[in-house]
C-alpha cells in the first residue's frame, strides 16, 4: 500500500462545493417547476386595434382534442396530447421528457371580442385564434365640426 500525498487546493474544495450545492437546488425545485408548468399552455398573446391574437403550439395533437370556450371575458383552450407509447417488445425508455395529458390555458381578455367572427387556425402543430374586439371595444376617431358662431 502507497501512500500518496496530495497538495490541498482550496480552489478545487470550493468548486466541488459549488456543484453539490447546484445540484442539491436543481433537484430540490425541479419537481415544483415541473409540476406547475407541465400542465399550462405557453400563450403569445398580441393586440391590434381590431383584434386580439393568441398563439400556442401543440405538437402531435390532432384537431379533434382541442377545444376553445369563450366564457364571457375568459377565453379557454384545453388540449390533449397522447402520451405515446412503446409497444415493440425487447423496447424500453431511457429518457421521456415530451409532455403527454390533459394541458389547459385560460385568460382573461381586457376588453369585449365579437364572439360570432373569432377564428382558429390549426396549421403545422400551432393553433392560431383571432378574436376580434366587438364595435364598442374598437377604437373611433370622432369629427370635430367646425362651430357657426353668429
Amino acid at each position: 500500500m502507497s501512500n500518496q500525498i496530495t497538495r490541498w487546493n482550496p480552489l478545487r474544495e470550493m468548486s466541488a462545493m459549488q456543484s453539490a450545492l447546484d445540484r442539491m437546488f436543481e433537484d430540490t425545485w425541479r419537481p415544483f417547476f415541473e409540476v406547475t408548468s407541465l400542465n399550462n399552455l405557453a400563450l403569445d398573446v398580441d393586440e391590434t386595434d381590431k383584434a386580439y391574437i393568441v398563439v400556442t403550439e401543440l405538437p402531435g395533437v390532432k384537431a379533434d382534442n382541442i377545444e376553445v370556450k369563450l366564457d364571457g371575458d375568459q377565453l379557454m383552450i384545453n388540449a390533449e396530447i397522447p402520451e405515446r407509447i412503446v409497444s415493440e417488445e425487447g423496447t424500453r425508455s431511457l429518457l421521456r421528457e415530451r409532455r403527454y395529458g390533459q394541458m389547459s390555458r385560460r385568460v382573461r381578455l381586457p376588453m369585449p371580442v365579437d364572439e360570432e367572427h373569432i377564428e382558429a387556425v390549426y396549421e403545422n402543430g400551432v393553433l392560431t385564434l383571432t378574436l376580434p374586439k366587438s364595435e364598442a371595444a374598437q377604437p373611433r376617431t370622432i369629427p370635430v365640426k367646425i362651430s357657426q358662431s353668429k
